[in-house]
């Protein structure tokens, strides 16, 4: 019954629904309402991935990179819920054959989409539970599969008051590949099945990748022969939090390069007016090819995508945003870790929960909570060089045993397909 109401209430939130997503254009109307458009064929695999926005996009880019490499001549389609995650997945997956918008979780829409697409696998991202997803692809005869599964324990209390309309759709599921153990037991909670419940870690970034990254000329002209602070992934508030710790840093370290990596580009012309109310000189990644003075520049507003990877190599210390206030759970604490950088991260990082424990257990990460603590850790390590390359280094060693999880992933995913 719960179901049934809850599919009925979608029709007239139609509508709102669309406009929330994020849809504009007649072309995002369609691909929000199921129409796809995709050629036919039949002999050919065909893989559904659907993951949130930018974040669950590169979390699972080892995995569908993967998955064309396992399996021979399958078609890969990718949807997201907001235009920034699709424009993401054509860029970081270009074997996808159609990148798109994802279905509203509508019964009738969710099947016109099925019909189209006619999944052999679907794979689910992360905390992407929308319970029509599961199962009507179920009945349409797909595998399902929910792949670097998490879930803060707030979250799970959500869900367990919703018990009787997500347990059916996570039962749906054949197998559900976690982070941890918490988010396990946390699925299990919820209705999941424990025997199809396994913890392979996080897929979220790959090594090797990572190691030869570069970053782009411009960028390089502006972080070269400066001692570089990188505040990654950051959040609304969060950007005067660190502006205040950089101020104060300045008087014991002149030159200190402060870079600014809003979680969402969008947000780069709110970071702009603060830095200009402050009379601060800054350059936006986004509109420096040419300019002259790239060494001029005290804070760089990296309001590009895919480039933060890259910064974080040059960065002597780095903040990682999403932490300083609840509501967000944190970003993601590997990339900065695996390029030898020691890491700071609010108190707020609930979805970061293993990798956290591990950096602050090797010395290698702290909690902040405010300009004060982050002025005091980034003094720690910037006055100590020695210091700073040690807690980097076991950082990394941190990061390289947490990965795997890419490889762990493709494995039963492979076990499922021969299954």
């Amino acid at each position: 019954m719960l179901r049934i109401l809850y599919n009925a209430l979608w029709y007239p939130a139609l509508p709102f629904a669309l406009m929330a997503g994020g849809t504009r254009g007649r072309q995002d109307r369609r691909e929000r309402m199921g129409k796809l458009e995709l050629a036919v064929d039949r002999d050919r695999p065909r893989i559904w991935i659907h993951a949130s926005s930018v974040g669950e996009v590169e979390a699972i880019r080892s995995v569908a990179h993967g998955l064309l490499r396992e399996f021979e001549g399958a078609r890969l389609i990718v949807t997201t819920m907001t235009p920034t995650g699709r424009d993401a997945a054509r860029r970081r997956i270009p074997g996808a054959e159609v990148c798109a918008l994802a279905p509203l979780d509508c019964r009738a829409v969710v099947r016109r989409f099925i019909r189209r697409v006619r999944p052999h696998l679907l794979v689910i991202v992360e905390t992407e539970l929308w319970p029509n997803y599961f199962i009507e692809a179920k009945r349409a005869g797909a595998r399902v599969v929910i792949v670097n599964g998490r879930i803060s324990k707030r979250s799970a209390a959500r869900y367990h008051r919703a018990k009787r309309l997500f347990g059916p759709a996570l039962r749906a599921a054949d197998l559900i590949l976690v982070q941890t153990v918490d988010d396990a037991r946390r699925y299990t909670r919820i209705g999941a099945a424990r025997e199809r419940v396994l913890v392979t870690g996080n897929t979220k970034f790959d090594l090797e990748e990572l190691s030869s990254t570069t970053l782009r000329d411009g960028l390089r002209r502006v972080v070269a022969g400066r001692t570089v602070l990188v505040a990654g992934s950051t959040a609304k508030g969060e950007e005067a939090i660190l502006l205040e710790a950089w101020r104060q840093l300045l008087n014991r370290f002149p030159g200190l390069l402060l870079v600014l990596a809003p979680r969402h580009p969008a947000r780069a012309p709110e970071v702009e007016e603060l830095l200009n109310s402050q009379a601060i000189s800054f350059l936006r990644a986004s509109a420096m090819e040419g300019a002259r003075r790239d060494g001029a520049a005290e804070v760089l507003i990296l309001d590009t995508i895919g480039e933060l990877r890259a910064v974080y190599q040059h960065a002597a210390v780095a903040f990682v945003g999403g932490s300083l206030f609840a509501g967000r759970g944190g970003q993601n604490l590997g990339e900065p870790a695996a390029a030898s950088v020691p890491v700071l991260f609010g108190p707020y990082y609930e979805n970061q929960l293993q990798m956290a424990s591990a950096l602050m257990a090797a010395e290698a990460g702290a909690v902040v909570r405010n300009a004060n603590e982050i002025v005091d850790a980034c003094t720690r390590w910037l006055a100590d060089e020695a210091a700073r390359a040690a807690a980097g280094e076991r950082g990394r060693i941190t990061a390289h045993q947490a990965a795997g999880g890419a490889r762990a992933t493709l494995h039963h995913l492979r076990r499922l397909a021969q299954a």
